[in-house]
């Protein structure tokens, strides 16, 4: 005869495994589902009104953003230009047409990043020229610029029915931004110029979270410096936003040369600032696929190794823009107007 307390007690354990087991389950998901995995796609309008087809892995055409989806990219990160040109690779993300691919974006069931670069065209470390309607403005006109504009285009994404869960204050700013009276050599005004957008930000969408964005993110050294800086003057930000390539560093060394530094430099930054941290950039050389996947899953391993969470996600800059349109080396897209294998990387982790 089996014993009864026997009986209740293997019932007990079994239930509570059971529970275990399900309670993990259901971590899983909420992390895999808080994982952003996604792409700057701010080309894509622009291609699709050049007649550009995308096709899927299968060689049937279909929507760019359908074929992200399927490969388990969940984010679209969108830049936004104050006065753009009409130059197809230089030009557009304008503020309407921002809000008219963020709500696209939407609609598709993804997550929105806007990045503003506060320029007409072009922001990144080799320039930072402010829109030629701020020219001649003094430095509190600039502050109330900065404002404004940034006010402006998050209230007009509201009236859209987007909030973005990520924005950026600039795009990879390691020596400022709004040149030259927000450049680093002059760190009180250019905290003050970020802070402005972070209130602004804030004011239209309080549960945005917004990032400041420096490239290299592998140069340990570079990012202490300046998110020390940053520190120091009062800026104002949520998540540190991390660009790797390592296509673009000095030698064009292999990836497998600065990913430990670059995992390093993710854990050192959560740390030190108590920041999240995430990988809003990174990009390969397309002919070079296989490689690529590698890196992409590494990066990914690296950025969920942050603890606590706090390792946000990857995004792929312009992954869509074939070097057959755009002439960019980097993206991820074949001359057969397919994905190549690298962004099945997303699909693994």
């Amino acid at each position: 005869m089996k014993n009864p307390k026997f009986n209740v007690l293997l019932y007990a354990l079994t239930c509570v495994l059971l529970a275990g087991c399900a309670t993990k389950q259901t971590a899983i998901k909420s992390q895999n589902k808080s994982f952003a995995k996604g792409a700057d796609v701010s080309w894509l309008p622009q291609m699709e009104a050049s007649g550009y087809k995308f096709y899927n892995d299968n060689g049937v055409e279909e929507d760019c953003l359908k074929i992200l989806k399927d490969h388990s990219m969940n984010t679209i990160r969108l830049r936004t230009w104050v006065n753009p040109s009409n130059d197809r690779a230089s030009g557009h993300c304008s503020k309407d047409e921002t809000v008219q691919m963020a709500l696209r974006a939407k609609k598709a069931g993804m997550r929105v990043m806007i990045d503003f670069h506060y320029s007409d065209s072009w922001a990144d470390p080799g320039k930072q020229k402010k829109p030629a309607a701020w020219e001649g403005h003094d430095f509190k006109q600039l502050l109330e610029d900065v404002y404004s504009y940034t006010f402006d285009v998050m209230s007009a994404l509201k009236a859209a029915g987007v909030e973005p869960e990520w924005v950026q204050v600039g795009n990879e700013t390691p020596g400022g931004m709004i040149y030259p009276e927000g450049s680093t050599a002059n760190w009180p005004q250019l905290a003050q110029l970020i802070n402005k957008g972070y209130d602004a930000i804030k004011a239209v969408s309080k549960n945005s979270k917004v990032i400041l964005h420096v490239d290299q993110g592998n140069n340990n050294e570079r990012f202490r410096n300046w998110f020390d800086h940053a520190k120091a003057n009062g800026a104002k930000y949520d998540v540190i936003g991390l660009s790797y390539y390592p296509y673009w560093l000095e030698g064009n060394p292999d990836y497998t040369l600065s990913i430990n530094d670059l995992g390093n430099n993710l854990l050192d930054m959560a740390s030190r600032y108590g920041k999240e941290v995430m990988v809003v950039e990174v990009g390969g050389e397309d002919n070079k696929a296989q490689n690529i996947y590698d890196m992409l899953t590494a990066v990914q391993e690296k950025v969920r190794a942050v603890p606590d969470g706090k390792g946000l996600g990857v995004l792929y800059w312009e992954p869509e823009g074939a070097r057959s349109w755009s002439k960019y080396g980097l993206s991820a897209w074949g001359d057969d107007g397919k994905p190549t294998k690298a962004l099945k990387a997303f699909i693994s982790k």
